[in-house]
């Protein structure tokens, strides 16, 4: 006998239970009469959407989840459906998976292990659950668990006990650099300790910082994975269990098919693409306008933006001031060409004059110093937001993330905006993410690549005058920023010196303020700036304590 599993790759609007009740509804019949299959599993908090912070804190929250669940008992048939969900029981809110079959909710379980680290607040709203769910399928005991469960041996081995034969694991897990493989070796050692086989389903599409790349899977009861649904794609993906009551192990998943495995490169650049995708459309944005300067995290945001949401609907601006090399301006313009969006080039330089003019009794007696580069890289931000105003366009910021680590970014200049795809992309990585997507057609003029990075707010400005290369300072700002690593753990590895490891370090930590106060943006490490990383504005604490 075969029991056909769909896993429901699906992306969800947060808080929008109607749409997404009627999704999952569409998604079952879908799966029943062309798919054929048995079951059909949902992520974790699937009606939701996820994740929905406060929202589930809301008083209508329970008449929302037991309508949501009627309509899906009343209007769907001959299948299974197995589905994620908070719900109140006896006063405390669950993480729950039900499963629905014909009319009737068959088994119910709470998600026992709850995660309340990084971005994860699990603990704030939900109660954990304490008992295996466990419902008989075409013969076949099915042990049910939620995301964080996997991760514990506990949760799998009670499902075991309890009969279990097949484990269904329904996710909401982030993306992030290294996770796809972390899962893989994770359902290998679970898979093995018990010996039974796991389907994993996960999440797709993005919830403002956060992108959930799909990638549902299966491995055998040996650990072996024997299907990979596509990352980054929605949709229903089949895997079918042959059931053969002679065996000891009588579940034996068939063989399906392997998507293909993703490079660095490409992954975080299909993040960066779907995170943006999803801010702008669940946001009902009309489009995008951005700031395109000549330089590189520009280029490369420009090129994310147009795979996002197509070039009719982005605005690429200039905004040149006496500063602005000849270079740069024709840069610009052939990266706007090359990928066919609108172009302006607003001279900034009366403006600028204006603002200059104005200030100068406030500014007589005081040399030139930083406050006049600050004033050009306002005078952008005005521009931008009053495109944005007039147009309806959601302003991308264009910072990277070893900029916003050290402050190397204008307060109400470069920084202003609604989103920003570099937020989380270290400075070395967007050099590769450029030279990776002109592999997918010529976007990023070459010298765009390989000239010096220059604000070009001041003659012959380089980055390099005010910053350490940033081969080294990428290299101290993962050690210090994602793996939590003090000063002079930095300097044990006798890579750099003493004096650049503390004014990297220092900057990183007086520059909070200005993080705070940034655009959210995509997550594409295991530490971002945002919901991953949540240090005191004002505070009194030394770097070399």
């Amino acid at each position: 006998m075969t029991l056909r599993i769909a896993m429901a790759q699906l992306d969800m609007l947060v808080g929008d239970i109607t749409k997404n009740t009627q999704s999952v509804i569409d998604a079952a019949c879908k799966a029943r009469d062309e798919e054929h299959a048995d079951v059909v599993v949902f992520p974790e908090l699937t009606l939701t959407g996820y994740p929905p912070e406060d929202l589930l804190l809301r008083p209508s929250l329970d008449p929302r989840i037991e309508s949501a669940l009627a309509k899906i008992l009343a209007d769907v048939r001959d299948i299974h459906v197995i589905i994620g969900y908070p719900r109140r029981i006896d006063g405390e809110l669950f993480n729950c998976a039900g499963v629905i079959y014909q009319g009737k909710m068959l088994v119910e379980y709470a998600k026992q292990k709850l995660p309340n680290f990084l971005v994860f607040d699990d603990k704030r709203y939900f109660s954990a659950g304490l008992d295996a769910g466990i419902v008989e399928i075409k013969g076949v005991k099915v042990g049910l668990s939620i995301c964080e469960d996997i991760w514990h041996p506990e949760p799998v081995a009670q499902a075991k006990v309890a009969g279990a034969e097949l484990i269904l694991n329904l996710n909401a897990s982030p993306y992030h650099i290294e996770k796809m493989g972390e899962r893989e070796a994770l359902l290998h050692k679970r898979a093995t300790e018990v010996s039974l086989p796991i389907v994993y389903v996960n999440y797709m599409g993005a919830q403002d910082e956060l992108v959930y790349e799909g990638g549902s899977f299966a491995v055998n009861a040996k650990g072996e994975k024997v299907m990979q649904a596509p990352w980054f794609e929605a949709g229903l993906y089949c895997l079918d269990m042959i059931v053969d009551d002679s065996q000891r192990n009588k579940v034996e998943p068939v063989a399906g098919i392997i998507a293909p495995a993703l490079d660095v490169e490409a992954s975080v650049y299909q993040a960066m693409v779907l995170g943006l995708r999803d801010y702008i459309e669940k946001n009902c944005f009309k489009g995008i306008v951005l700031g395109l300067s000549g330089g590189i995290d520009s280029a490369l945001s420009l090129a994310v933006a147009v795979d996002a949401i197509g070039a009719d609907r982005v605005q690429a601006v200039m905004m040149p001031y006496t500063y602005t090399s000849s270079i740069s301006l024709h840069d610009a313009e052939e990266e706007a060409n090359l990928l066919g969006v609108k172009y302006s080039v607003l001279p900034i330089e009366s403006m600028v004059s204006a603002f200059t003019d104005v200030l100068a009794p406030e500014f007589e007696g005081y040399a030139k110093d930083a406050t006049e580069e600050n004033l050009q890289a306002r005078t952008r931000g005005v521009v931008l937001m009053a495109i944005s105003n007039k147009k309806g366009l959601m302003v991308l910021t264009t910072g990277n993330k070893s900029e916003m680590a050290v402050g190397y970014a204008t307060l109400y200049g470069d920084m202003v905006g609604g989103y920003s795809v570099l937020k989380d992309v270290f400075k070395t990585l967007v050099f590769k993410l450029c030279r990776y997507r002109n592999t997918l057609g010529y976007v990023i003029p070459e010298r765009v690549i390989t000239r010096p990075p220059s604000a070009e707010l001041a003659p012959d400005q380089k980055d390099e005058d005010s910053l350490p290369s940033y081969d080294i300072l990428d290299d101290i700002l993962r050690m210090y920023i994602e793996e939590d690593q003090s000063a002079e753990a930095i300097l044990a590895t006798k890579k750099f010196d003493r004096e650049t490891v503390y004014r990297v370090l220092r900057l990183v930590d007086v520059n909070e303020y200005k993080r705070r106060q940034s655009p959210t943006g995509v997550r594409i490490t295991a530490r971002g700036f945002g919901r991953d990383r949540r240090y005191p504005i004002t505070n009194g604490w030394h770097i070399g304590e």
